[in-house]
């Protein structure tokens, strides 16, 4: 007598070996598309990758050899500009620890007045104004967009005209604070005082960030517009009807719900402020008290091209660290609000 529970379990092993295989054909058949697809976005990303690599690969390496090199130095005794050879870290060292080279050999504490002393005294004040300036920018940029996002007649207008100082170019907008900062300008006429606003070094300070807010404060009220007008009205209405004040929904759903808009206005204002060059060069005429990294590179520039290849690598180098902070910091708390939203 046959055992029909040995039947049917030798039937199923026999119906389970096709299905098996033609599950492995499926997957061998999709593994082969994807291939095939990869291979055809590789062959049409292939031209603008090999672009970025000569038109932003190629400076970087040359920069880099060139920090390398030393700067020709003028010998006295002939008045010609003779060529000093590779000279390893010395134009770092001649940045960060202000040594200078002398045409005898050797190297010294760099003389004041020489660029070389000055790259601390500019990197606190690229710091400076990069600080107050994004501070400034995302609290007035807050409340114009929270004033934007609201419903009333002429809204799309307003919208529009906040774009105007944005889209002017720099160096227009440089010129023309520049005017109002004069002796003789707009602002000493309004107020009434006799300050050199272009000239005393707080003074010029406060007319570059007020220049620099007037400008980006748009771009960061658009940013963060952005961001507000994907929070649902549901949980403003929800928060309304248990009992929340303004500035509890505002402290406790606004903000919260707006940390990834404001990671990416603080991030891009932040490298856009540490590379500040056209408004202090342009309306202070590169007063020493507004000498950022960027005019610095510039003046150097005109002086050796290898020692300001490697004052322009350490300003991306302290750009880089700078974004890597906030990325950390601001994106892990944004990550983390994301995360409690999905669980509620």
């Amino acid at each position: 007598m046959s055992d029909p529970s040995g039947t049917d379990a030798q039937a199923s092993v026999r119906t389970e070996k096709p299905a098996n295989a033609s599950s492995d054909r499926g997957t061998a058949s999709r593994l082969r598309d994807e291939v095939r697809l990869s291979g055809r976005a590789w062959l049409f990303v292939a031209p603008v990758l090999i672009a970025l690599t000569v038109v932003i690969g190629y400076p970087v390496l040359r920069a880099l050899w060139m920090s390398f090199t030393y700067d020709d130095q003028l010998d006295e005794t002939t008045g010609r500009f003779v060529d000093s050879g590779q000279g390893t870290f010395y134009n770092y060292l001649h940045w960060l620890v202000g040594q200078c080279q002398v045409i005898t050999g050797g190297v010294t504490e760099c003389p004041t007045g020489n660029l070389g002393s000055e790259f601390w005294g500019a990197v606190g004040v690229t710091l400076f104004f990069a600080v107050v300036t994004v501070s400034i920018e995302v609290a007035i940029g807050l409340g114009m967009a929270i004033v934007m996002g609201k419903t009333f007649k002429g809204r799309a207008l307003l919208r529009a005209a906040v774009l105007i100082p944005w889209a002017i170019p720099t160096a227009v907008t440089a010129r023309l604070w520049e005017f109002m900062f004069q002796y003789d300008g707009v602002v000493n006429t309004v107020f009434g005082t006799e300050i050199l606003w272009t000239s005393d070094a707080w003074p010029a300070r406060f007319a570059v960030i007020a220049a620099d807010v007037w400008k980006t404060a748009p771009f960061v009220a658009l940013l963060l517009l952005a961001g507000l007008q994907i929070i649902p009205d549901d949980v403003y209405e929800a928060a309304r009807v248990d009992g929340a004040s303004a500035w509890q929904r505002f402290t406790q759903i606004t903000m919260p719900l707006l940390k990834p808009a404001l990671l990416v206005a603080v991030l891009f204002r932040t490298m856009d402020a540490l590379r500040m060059y056209d408004l202090p060069a342009i309306m202070t005429d590169n007063l020493p008290a507004t000498r950022t990294l960027s005019v610095l590179v510039v003046e150097q520039t005109r002086q050796g091209p290898n020692s300001a290849a490697a004052l322009s690598t350490i300003t991306f180098l302290l750009i880089f660290a700078a974004a890597f902070v906030l990325v950390k910091i601001l994106g892990a708390n944004a990550v983390r609000t994301q995360e409690e939203q999905r669980k509620a």
